[in-house]
């Protein structure tokens, strides 16, 4: 076997073993909550020395900040959301309405996935402080998503010229935030398609000036 096999082989062990990790951390956090599972809990659901965890991740804290971070992304791949083909595809669209139409379906399943692990997030920071100082004070990440696509959408055919760039941002930023989605979805009983319909309706309204259907 080539040095370059072996290397792509233990390159590819090591990126499953890390998956591993990751999906049984997220179990157990959101199932049993993050204070009282222990880093033993996730080695053993995950099939790992809990030494492997300490290599991989450092402590509890950082693997945390991995979930959330792989979480988001929907993988783990360095790509931010502004280069992810769904949001390229949106930004592509010729008016406003298809635009807002291709970003909400897009952003739904984000906050499928995030959902759970922001009400984990929530409780970890409540409960160790030192938790929130793994993500850089400033500009919130979610809210440059949500300007970036503002600036495009209000530019474009079919938006309402009476709303500003910066306005439309923090309404995008409102109605598709994960406390809205648990809100509706998990407190209320909405399904996530339900949520999807009534929150492109909802900012069509606030952001386009034919509301109709897209």
């Amino acid at each position: 076997m080539s040095d370059v096999k072996r290397v792509s082989k233990r390159t590819q062990k090591a990126r499953e073993t890390r998956a591993r990790i990751l999906k049984a951390a997220g179990e157990l956090f959101v199932r049993d909550g993050y204070g009282t599972t222990n880093l033993q809990d996730i080695a053993e659901l995950a099939g790992v020395a809990v030494q492997t965890i300490y290599f991989v991740f450092g402590n509890k804290r950082t693997l945390l900040k991995e979930l959330v971070d792989v979480t988001v992304a929907g993988d783990d791949e360095p790509v931010a959301t502004l280069d992810r083909p769904w949001f390229q595809a949106a930004m592509a669209t010729g008016d406003a309405g298809t635009h807002l139409r291709a970003h909400v379906r897009g952003t739904r399943p984000v906050l499928e996935r995030v959902a759970p692990i922001i009400k984990v997030l929530d409780t970890a920071v409540a409960m160790d402080p030192e938790v929130s100082a793994l993500w850089p004070l400033g500009t919130d990440p979610r809210h440059v998503v949500q300007s970036t696509t503002a600036a495009s959408l209000m530019a474009k055919p079919g938006a309402r010229p009476d709303v500003p760039v910066e306005v439309a941002a923090d309404v995008l930023f409102a109605l598709l935030s994960p406390e809205l989605f648990l809100l509706l979805v998990a407190e209320r009983g909405w399904s996530p398609e339900r949520y999807e319909e009534w929150v492109y309706r909802t900012l069509a309204v606030q952001l386009l000036t034919e509301p109709g259907d897209q």
